[in-house]
């Protein structure tokens, strides 16, 4: 009788707490300890296959040192005989065929030259000589010198000013009135052409200016974009040069055939008298 109430406190009390014996309890503490054997064996698998490398690692670790290999030693090498190429290079370029001191020389006199002269040639090519004394003159020589074309239509009205217009219909002859409007017109072009000629030599004088200040910090590669400046500045003055030339000739032209208009009108009156006085003597 004691044994078998010892045995259902035995089975009633487990680590000092109510167990129950029963079929339910029995498969948890089964299943619970099958579980707990399949994860140590799965644990023990996962630490085998890391502890033994597999030949499929092996391989890519072995195509890795391969590439490390090639950079290092074939890449590395043709990089190193490539970056002394490089230094031989900027060595002959800094020491044979720029030398850093002859560059700094020539900087150095292209700066003296522009501080020494520059300023004594803004004032030659801007210099105004003046000599007008009457206010109507004035006014046309200071359109004149200008150097702006939006002068041109003021230039135009001193000019008649001071010159003078065509005469009117019935106080000169029709020939006489052509003249006049012909010798003015000549005059009003030129003289507008020297207007323009100003203004465009300001444009050359600042590019020149430009290229001046490029010079005095140039480096060796800029040196022919500053050469094939210079080319195009010069067709540009060359442009000017022969549009001033061509009112001179236009200017010189109108002057010969002035002149040859009065030869003619000249001869003209001679033949008049003549004929004239031929009729006369003939009475």
């Amino acid at each position: 009788m004691k044994s078998t109430e010892h045995e259902i406190q035995d089975d009633s009390l487990l680590n000092g707490a109510p167990y129950n014996s029963g079929p339910q309890s029995a498969n948890g503490n089964i299943a619970r300890h099958n579980r707990g054997k399949w994860m140590m064996v799965g644990l023990l698998t996962l630490v085998v296959a890391l502890a033994i490398p597999s030949p499929a690692h092996a391989g890519i670790l072995d195509i890795f040192d391969e590439i490390f290999g090639t950079i290092q030693n074939d890449m590395g090498s043709a990089l190193s005989e490539i970056n002394q190429m490089t230094h031989q290079m900027q060595q002959l370029s800094q020491q044979t065929l720029w030398p850093l001191a002859l560059l700094n020389q020539a900087r150095g006199f292209v700066s003296n030259s522009i501080s020494s002269y520059r300023g004594y040639m803004t004032q030659v090519f801007s210099l105004k000589s003046s000599s007008a004394t009457l206010a109507s003159p004035q006014q046309l020589e200071t359109s004149l010198h200008s150097r702006q074309s939006a002068q041109i239509p003021a230039l135009q009205t001193s000019f008649v000013t001071n010159y003078g217009a065509v005469s009117p219909v019935n106080t000169a002859s029709p020939q006489d009135r052509v003249m006049m409007d012909i010798d003015d017109a000549l005059g009003q072009e030129t003289l507008k052409t020297t207007l323009i000629s100003d203004q465009g030599q300001d444009v050359i004088l600042a590019t020149a200016n430009q290229m001046e200040n490029q010079a005095a910090v140039g480096t060796p590669g800029s040196t022919p974009l500053i050469t094939a400046q210079a080319q195009v500045a010069n067709l540009r003055c060359q442009a000017f040069m022969q549009k001033m030339l061509a009112a001179e000739l236009r200017q010189e032209a109108g002057r010969i055939a002035h002149d040859n208009v009065l030869t003619k009108r000249k001869a003209s009156a001679a033949g008049a008298i003549n004929n004239l006085v031929t009729g006369t003597l003939s009475r």
